[in-house]
């Protein structure tokens, strides 16, 4: 691989902190000898492109800086327009690579085709949380974190060579990777259910076991990720179980306790539920499925249904990347328990319908249909959890805490349609249906803008623009 086919993507939608973004990653790859291209993938609004990109005009970076955002986007939505010479599909074409979090993640797939792609999302930083006193791991275990009280002593930040772990695996056959890896057929994470990857409860402590499996030796890693602290992608249910349990916290957006690695090592499966799209990469050398194209929080999962077919595998790489959490343009939390919920419920209905998986997608059968009991399911979880948010609310003594409570317990009652089983139910029929119904056409649309844009890009790239910004000495 050529240095000029490694690309370093950072999807966003908040433009205002992205040059620290730029910059700290920037740094981290310059020290440790590597300078990829990077590109910003912006789903700002014109206007909030207009206020914050003098701000990435401003940064000092070693490697090309480029810049794909709203006008950028448009004219390359246009450009498929063009070419594909059927209106009917331009339909399909926006939801595709509309502001969402898989359409933003599927440009970053057209702009890297034919290389290998490093993606971080804007809230994660080229370090980890580590606890001072390393613990040696168990037989299978491949990591190991708890949570911490921020501030508390007994874990500091540190620095891996995040670009060298991805590029001693990603392209490469499963036989060819270093001797330190591990090798088995799935990770099972001891806090979540495999195949949704749904929390089982809020947990303290969790691990990543290898279950044991032969991994051809020419199986080729496809997609690859680092170990993540901070956060580690934790559920929006286990967040507001944070803020109920912390009697002295008073904002549920807030992070009281961090997640800290207590050790890990790398390794490669033959599949990977636990796929976080956050810190990953990915060889797109022949180009690879798209994200679901949907504002709900389960784009990725389109790749952890993929992974499953024989030749191609995935690793855990040795590497850790932190989550910052920045809550700047964030939903509340009780709007993200009522994204997770409709994500988990289309998660299960999609795995189980699956027909066929091949190089550039996937196929289901399901149609979008929600039964009364389907609904049920979900109201009777999150009722659960607003009751306790209101007995949580007269036991507290402190006003604010108690305003705090009552707050989130109506935000609940708010996304959730005031837990009305016949209106809640109908609302979300429509959501599914709009959602199933864009991702299928998507996926079949999706290999001819593959072709489309492969070309394109080898003879005159595809539209971005060069940052202009100060080369770092």
């Amino acid at each position: 691989m050529q240095v000029d086919e490694i690309y370093f993507m950072i999807p966003t939608c908040r433009l205002r902190d992205v040059a620290q973004t730029v910059e700290a990653y920037d740094q981290h790859f310059w020290r440790n000898g590597h300078s990829p291209i990077l590109i910003v993938c912006d789903d700002s609004s014109p206007v909030a492109q207009e206020k914050y990109y003098p701000l990435l005009e401003r940064t000092s970076t070693h490697s090309e800086l480029y810049y794909v955002g709203p006008r950028e986007k448009e004219e390359f939505i246009g450009f498929l327009s063009r070419r594909l010479r059927d209106k009917r599909l331009d339909g399909l074409v926006k939801n595709l690579f509309r502001p969402s979090y898989g359409g933003n993640r599927n440009h970053t797939l057209m702009h890297t085709l034919g290389g290998l792609m490093v993606s971080s999302d804007d809230d994660m930083r080229p370090y980890a949380l580590m606890e001072h006193s390393l613990e040696s791991l168990g037989e299978g275990e491949v990591s190991r974190g708890r949570l911490h009280r921020t501030g508390q002593n007994g874990y500091g930040p540190k620095s891996f060579d995040i670009l060298g772990s991805f590029l001693d695996v990603l392209g490469k056959r499963a036989g060819d990777v270093p001797d330190n890896y591990e090798k088995g057929e799935v990770l099972v994470d001891t806090a979540m259910h495999l195949e949704t990857n749904v929390s089982m409860g809020l947990s303290r402590e969790n691990s990543l076991i290898l279950e044991r499996g032969p991994v051809p030796a020419d199986a080729v890693v496809k997609m690859a990720q680092t170990f993540r602290s901070g956060t580690n992608d934790i559920d929006a249910m286990d967040f507001a179980d944070l803020f109920l349990e912390d009697e002295d916290q008073i904002d549920p957006d807030g992070l009281n306790e961090l997640y800290v690695l207590v050790n890990f090592r790398p390794a490669v499966t033959n599949r990977n539920w636990r796929m976080d799209c956050g810190v990953a990469g990915y060889d797109n050398s022949f180009g690879l499925p798209p994200f679901f194209p949907t504002r709900l929080r389960f784009e990725d999962y389109i790749y952890r249904l993929w992974i499953q077919q024989d030749g191609i595998t995935a690793a855990h790489v040795d590497s850790a990347q932190n989550h910052t959490r920045s809550n700047y343009m964030r939903n509340p939390v009780a709007a993200e328990i009522f994204n997770e919920e409709v994500s988990n419920l289309l998660k299960k209905k999609i795995k189980d319908t699956v027909t066929r998986v091949d190089e550039l997608g996937i196929a289901f059968d399901y149609d979008g249909e929600v039964t009364a009991e389907d609904a049920h399911a979900v109201l009777d979880k999150v009722a659960a959890m607003y009751a306790r948010a209101l007995q949580a609310s007269e036991r507290a003594t402190r006003p604010e805490r108690k305003d705090a409570l009552r707050l989130f317990a109506a935000n609940l009652q708010k996304a959730f349609y005031a837990f009305e089983p016949d209106f809640f139910h109908q609302n979300l029929l429509r959501i599914v249906d709009d959602v199933v119904t864009t991702i299928k056409g998507s996926i079949e649309l999706w290999p001819t803008l593959i072709e489309i844009c492969y070309f394109e890009k080898d003879r005159r790239g595809l539209p971005r623009t060069k940052v202009n910004n100060r080369r770092a000495s």
